[in-house]
């Protein structure tokens, strides 16, 4: 009896979506060696030392809010990213925020306030998981920022869903390592985890309110996908007891929403070989042994991963992370900002996040559960088996929720806790199904069901 090795949990249980810089709309791919990496991508940015004036379609001004010609936060303050032909209705910024002074340890963060009535909307944080997986890079860039890249590497264009236009959206790489967040001392790439990870997290935002006073007193609410499962209730927790120490920083924490979320080992693991037999993806035969050979509760047999390997070798080259996409065979030019280093080197890892989900839904923190139907990784029915296990009270019976008279997903109200899925998406929910993404957001951040 052991464990089931490394190589094994890299390429079932790593969550690694991936920006594709040269392909516009293609596919992720589920496998760690298909992942093309980014390499030697900059950032060009212009600096101005005043406030700009730029006015939105309506005429109306994006932020009223006024910033002082010394504000040590005008020099992240970005005019235009590369390839943006057009004008930006909103303000928007990315530079670092220091979270370790003595080993020199800063985080990257891009910053897109909303176009219209910034003042009044909420603050929130998106962070993507892996861990490894770039926010600015796969988050803002290829999800739900204002700005996505054209096919033909150089360009931008404006989403026409993006998250921004109902809160001022905050995105964050981290670890140090992911993306462009980095650290002076080299120790500190080998000593990374959910511990480091969430301390680190924490001391960002911090400093970041410091950085941006205005929004101390926002409403302010977390997201993410994937290993965000990990990264967002931890986070959520730790602002929570904070929030109680004197003399801190009142962190106005309202909500966390997790889209496809790795919250405890073993259910993901086995709802994975759930989800391929539900889905006609492997024999009978498969799905048979692997129900006899594997009791998904921490040890794996070789009898267990031989089963394992065969369902594997008969899905066939499929994207685990959305099953009925087409796989993408070329694309030119890659760069770098998801970093496997990260994963490889990763300490601390609950099996469980169950205990950390109990604890924030006794906070009473407003708790979304959001799920791509077409993710085999971290499925619905992976979420399902841990709405089960948690055993919550029904408040709201299971119904469609609807655009424009269309099914968009399905959803239930528990006590402390809603479950919604998205009907057509894959791992990266705003991704495949963007119209669909928004109104969940935008329902979320209401603290109202999405629309029957």
């Amino acid at each position: 009896m052991h464990t089931p090795p490394s190589k094994m949990k890299k390429s079932l249980l790593i969550l690694w979506p991936l920006f594709y810089f040269s392909v516009a709309n293609t596919t992720t791919t589920a496998h760690a060696k298909q992942l093309l990496e980014f390499h030697q991508l900059k950032i060009s940015r212009k600096y101005v030392q005043e406030k700009q004036d730029p006015t939105s379609i309506d005429g109306t001004r994006p932020s009223s809010y006024k910033h002082p010609i010394n504000n040590p936060r005008e020099q992240d303050r970005i005019i235009s990213l590369p390839g943006q032909a057009e004008v930006a209705e909103f303000d928007q910024y990315a530079g670092y925020i220091t979270v370790d002074a003595k080993s020199g340890r800063a985080l990257f963060y891009y910053f897109a306030e909303a176009p219209q009535d910034s003042l009044n909307k909420p603050l929130v944080l998106w962070l993507n998981g892996g861990p490894g997986c770039s926010s600015f890079g796969t988050g803002a860039m290829l999800e739900l920022g204002p700005f996505s890249v054209r096919s033909d590497n150089k360009t931008l264009y404006k989403k026409t869903h993006a998250w921004n236009r109902v809160a001022n959206m905050l995105f964050v790489e981290i670890p140090a390592g992911v993306g462009y967040s980095y650290s002076n001392s080299t120790s500190d790439y080998y000593n990374i985890g959910d511990q480091r990870t969430t301390h680190d997290a924490y001391t960002f935002l911090i400093n970041w309110l410091e950085k941006f006073p205005e929004y101390r007193d926002r409403d302010f609410f977390i997201t993410g996908e994937s290993y965000a499962g990990h990264y967002i209730p931890e986070l959520a927790n730790l602002i929570i007891s904070n929030n109680r120490a004197t003399n801190a920083i009142n962190v106005k924490l309202k909500g966390v929403a997790i889209g496809n979320a790795d919250l405890d080992d073993d259910v993901t693991l086995r709802a994975l070989y759930d989800y391929y037999w539900m889905h006609a993806m492997i024999s009978g035969k498969a799905y048979r042994a692997i129900q006899d050979k594997c009791g998904f509760n921490g040890t794996y047999t070789k009898d267990c991963q031989n089963a394992m390997d065969l369902a594997y070798q008969e899905k066939g080259n499929v994207d685990d992370y959305a099953i009925y996409a087409p796989t993408c065979h070329d694309a030119s030019n890659p760069s770098k900002l998801n970093d496997s280093h990260v994963f490889d080197n990763w300490k601390d890892s609950p099996n469980t996040m169950l205990p950390s989900i109990k604890k924030l839904i006794s906070s009473g923190t407003r708790i979304w559960l959001y799920s791509g139907d077409q993710d085999a990784v971290c499925s619905v029915t992976s979420t399902q088996y841990v709405l089960n296990i948690l055993r919550l009270p029904i408040e709201t019976a299971w119904r469609p929720w609807r655009i424009d008279n269309e099914v968009a997903g399905y959803v239930v109200g528990y006590r402390g806790l809603v479950f919604v899925t998205v009907r057509g998406a894959g791992h990266m929910v705003p991704y495949y199904q963007p119209q669909r993404a928004l109104q969940l957001f935008s329902s979320f951040l209401e603290g109202k069901l999405p629309p029957e």
